[in-house]
């Protein structure tokens, strides 16, 4: 059996730049990962197939348009394998779960299969996420998600990521954006010599999808006001168009304690802990 782990992605910052005349916008963000996420494990079977299990398998189905099973198809190849999709993050939550899962898909088929991954462009196909999820590292992300720079390893740090447990329409997000050309992150990002530093350069950076995101769920306002006020928080933001947010802390016992005192506080959030990976 090979797995592969699928790492929640964490927009940083999200500056939508512009929108294309095929209706897809352009995005300017620092994305990273955080060692929170789920599994996919892939083993030999005569026809491709997926189970899924773990504690938010709930919100999923096995169809044939699941994105671990199109990732599959991305190969182009008639060949069998058991996937075991294990949920841990929500569904439709903004920290990219389904395309982390898809790329970890993709990583553990080829390894499986012995095959190289799909293309480019078959893999921007699945999802403008998953590109980016492929790297699971920090990297600047741009266009609709094509243009990905790697980017030096961060200040160590730890993130803690709180959803309500509401749904939040994606598309419906953007189209509440008053304005689709707001201004990109500068043209180079600065060196980051600790934490603090980058927490100073976030908060100058936006999520413009956080603004309408509220308006349509007033709940993420609360999430986002409840990490601020964590000790030890240096930076709150909701990742990509929500329903997620995030808390930016130094050291492990800072974010374990504010996890536990929101779980306390808000028995119905889903609240997770985990280091910013580099």
């Amino acid at each position: 059996m090979i797995a592969e782990f699928a790492a929640a992605k964490v927009n940083l910052s999200l500056h939508v730049t512009g929108q294309r005349p095929d209706g897809y916008h352009l995005l300017d963000s620092l994305v990273v990962f955080a060692d929170v996420g789920d599994r996919v494990s892939v083993a030999p079977a005569p026809k491709l197939g997926l189970t899924l299990a773990g504690p938010a398998a709930e919100g999923l189905r096995t169809e044939a348009d699941n994105l671990v099973l199109r990732a599959a198809r991305a190969f182009g190849v008639n060949a069998g394998a058991a996937i075991t999709l294990e949920k841990h993050l929500p569904v439709a939550s903004g920290i990219g779960g389904g395309s982390a899962d898809a790329a970890a898909a993709l990583r553990a088929l080829a390894r499986f299969w012995d095959l190289p991954l799909p293309d480019a462009a078959a893999v921007l196909r699945l999802g403008a996420d998953v590109p980016v999820c492929l790297q699971g590292r920090p990297v600047r992300m741009q266009g609709v998600g094509e243009i990905i720079t790697p980017l030096p390893a961060l200040p160590e740090g730890w993130l803690l990521l709180v959803n309500p447990g509401v749904g939040v329409s994606t598309p419906a997000v953007f189209r509440a954006l008053p304005r689709k050309d707001n201004p990109p992150m500068s043209a180079a990002l600065p060196p980051f010599a600790d934490l603090a530093a980058l927490a100073e350069w976030l908060a100058a950076q936006r999520n413009d999808l956080e603004p309408p995101a509220m308006a349509l769920q007033p709940v993420i306002a609360q999430v986002k006001a409840a990490l601020q006020a964590q000790p030890g928080c240096r930076i709150a933001r909701m990742s990509g168009s929500g329903a997620t947010c995030f808390g930016l802390f130094a050291a492990k016992a800072e974010a374990e304690q504010a996890a536990a005192a929101l779980r306390q506080a808000n028995p119905g959030w889903w609240v997770q802990a985990g280091a910013m990976l580099s």
